[in-house]
């Protein structure tokens, strides 16, 4: 089971998409500065995942939601928080 999320920063105006197959340890080190690329936007909140059965798919969905409309929506997601 493979895991697309969509974390969003509690300071900055930034959204971040990923994939995994353990989500909350995950986010755990997204929070812990222990990603390169998030570190500078610390505290994250959970806004979006869904599930896939492999991993082939949730590249694909994680593709999507890095397009310019899959951003548009999980910023409408987000807004609506």
């Amino acid at each position: 089971m493979f895991y697309v999320y969509a974390i969003s920063s509690l300071n900055k105006n930034y959204i971040y998409v990923g994939l995994t197959q353990n989500l909350e340890a995950r986010i755990e080190r997204h929070n812990q500065k222990r990603e390169k690329t998030t570190r500078a936007y610390v505290t994250f909140q959970l806004i979006y995942s869904e599930q896939t059965e492999t991993r082939i798919e949730a590249r694909k969905r994680e593709k999507y939601w890095k397009s310019g409309i899959g951003k548009e929506k999980l910023r409408l997601i987000r807004d609506k928080s």
